[in-house]
C-alpha cells in the first residue's frame, strides 16, 4: 500500500517541475464558518490544477522503453491537462482520448500542450474502453487518473505541503471523485500526524465513493457543476485507502458549490471550479462540524467554463437578493410604464429587464402585467422598492 515515503519520494522528483502553492489562512471564511480556515491554493498552477502532480510523478517512473514508447490517458478535463504539459516538457508522445462532447476549449488547451486529441465516444466510459484499447495496439502506457499508486503519491504531495506550511491544522477537508487526492494527501498527513482527520466530500450527484465506503445505494445523477468529480466508479486502489485512513465523507449539493464558488471569487477573488470549492461548501453546510478546528481547504482547480460562472454570479445575485424579479399591474393607457420607471428610478434600483404581457395574464382587458427584472442593494432595498410602486398607486409584487 501507498506510504510517506512514496509520497516523500514523489516531491523530490517533482522538485522545480511544480508550484508550491500558497497555504494561507482566510480571516474572513473563518468569520463566516467559525472555523479557522487555511486555503491551499492550487489552482494556480499551470494547468490550474493538482492534477498535474499525478501525472508528473507517473510520467518521471516510466522505464526508458515506457518512455520512448509514450503515454495515453483519458479525460475530459484536468488530468488531461496535467499529462499533456508533462509529456510536451518531459519530450514524451501523449495521446488523450476525450468524449465527443468536451468542450472545445478543453480539447484546444490539451492538443496546445502537445498532445494527440482523439475525440470517441459519447460518455467517459466509451472513452476509455477505446483509450484502453489503442493502448493494447499502440504499445502505450496507460495513465489513469486517480487509480495508480504513482498518481496518488503525486497528488499526495499536497498534504506534505500543507502540513510543512501550517503544522498546527486539526482537519483536512478534500473533494472525492475517484479518490486518488484524498488517498495520497490521507496517507501524508496520517503518517506526519496520526491524530489529524481527513473528511473527504463528494457532490450528492455522484455519491460513488460515498456509497462503497458507507455502503448506501444513494442514486447517482447525470450531470453536475463539479464535474472534476462526476465519478462513476470510485478506484479499487483508493477505496482501499480511504476505508482504512479517511475518518468520514460528506456530501453536498449543487447550491452549496454554487454558493462556495461565489464566495471564494467575491471574498479572496480567486477562481475556482465546481469541485474546487466542495471543501468550502461543506463547512458552510455543516458548520458545527468545525467549529473551532484548524481547516486545511484544498481549491483543487480553477478550470470553469465562463458561461457557467455567469450562470452561477447572477443565480448568486438572485439569493442575495441583488437580482429581483417583481410583476406590477397597471392600466394599459399612456405614460403608464414611465411612472413605474420613475418610481423604480426613485427608489434607487436599476432596471435590467422589463417584459409586457398582455394575453397571458387574467388581469381584466384594459390592464396590462410589466415584469421588471431589478438590481438592487438586497432583500431591504427589493421591499423599499415595492413600497414606493404601491405609493404610487400600482400593484406590485415580488416573483419567486
Amino acid at each position: 500500500m501507498l506510504s510517506l515515503t512514496d509520497i516523500e519520494q514523489a516531491a523530490q522528483r517533482l522538485q522545480g517541475h511544480l508550484l508550491d502553492t500558497p497555504c494561507v489562512a482566510s480571516k474572513t471564511l473563518s468569520q463566516i464558518t467559525g472555523a479557522e480556515i487555511y486555503l491551499k491554493f492550487e489552482n494556480l498552477q499551470y494547468t490550474a490544477s493538482f492534477k498535474e502532480r499525478g501525472a508528473c510523478n507517473k510520467l518521471t517512473l516510466l522505464s526508458d522503453d515506457e518512455k520512448q514508447r509514450g503515454v495515453i490517458a483519458m479525460s475530459a478535463g484536468n488530468h488531461a491537462q496535467g499529462v499533456a504539459y508533462h509529456a510536451q516538457r518531459l519530450g514524451l508522445r501523449a495521446v488523450i482520448v476525450m468524449p465527443r462532447f468536451t468542450p472545445g476549449v478543453k480539447v484546444e488547451r490539451t492538443r496546445g500542450f502537445g498532445a494527440e486529441v482523439v475525440l470517441h465516444g459519447d460518455t467517459l466510459e466509451e472513452a476509455r474502453a477505446h483509450a484502453y484499447a489503442l493502448a493494447e495496439q499502440q504499445r502505450l502506457t496507460f495513465v489513469h487518473p486517480y487509480d495508480d499508486e504513482a498518481v496518488a503519491a503525486g497528488q499526495g504531495t499536497v498534504g506534505l505541503e500543507m502540513l510543512r506550511a501550517v503544522p498546527e491544522l486539526d482537519t483536512l477537508v478534500i473533494a472525492v471523485g475517484g479518490g486518488g487526492l484524498i488517498s495520497g494527501v490521507a496517507t501524508a498527513a496520517k503518517a506526519l500526524k496520526p491524530g489529524i482527520q481527513v473528511i473527504g466530500v463528494q457532490t450528492s450527484r455522484f455519491p460513488a465513493m460515498y456509497n462503497a465506503i458507507k455502503h448506501t445505494q444513494l442514486p447517482q445523477g447525470t450531470s453536475t457543476i463539479a464535474e472534476g468529480i462526476a465519478v462513476g466508479t470510485p478506484g479499487k486502489i483508493t477505496q482501499a485507502i480511504i476505508a482504512q485512513k479517511v475518518d468520514d465523507l460528506l456530501l453536498v449539493d449543487e447550491g452549496d458549490i454554487e454558493q462556495a464558488v461565489l464566495m471564494l471569487l467575491e471574498i479572496e477573488k480567486t477562481l475556482v471550479e465546481g469541485a474546487g470549492a466542495v471543501g468550502l461548501a461543506a463547512l458552510l453546510k455543516y458548520p458545527e462540524r468545525f467549529a473551532g478546528q484548524k481547516v486545511g481547504l484544498v481549491l483543487c482547480g480553477g478550470n470553469i467554463d465562463p458561461m457557467l460562472l455567469a450562470a452561477i454570479i447572477e443565480r448568486g445575485m438572485v439569493r442575495a437578493g441583488r437580482l429581483a424579479r417583481i410583476k406590477v399591474s397597471v392600466r394599459d393607457v399612456p405614460g403608464s410604464l414611465a411612472h413605474i420607471t420613475a418610481a423604480v428610478a426613485d427608489a434607487g434600483a436599476n432596471i435590467d429587464e422589463v417584459h409586457h404581457q398582455r394575453a397571458f395574464t387574467m388581469l381584466s382587458a384594459q390592464n396590462v402585467e410589466v415584469e421588471l427584472v431589478i438590481q438592487t442593494r438586497g432583500r431591504d432595498h427589493i421591499e423599499q422598492v415595492l413600497a414606493a410602486l404601491r405609493a404610487a398607486g400600482f400593484e406590485a409584487e415580488e416573483q419567486h
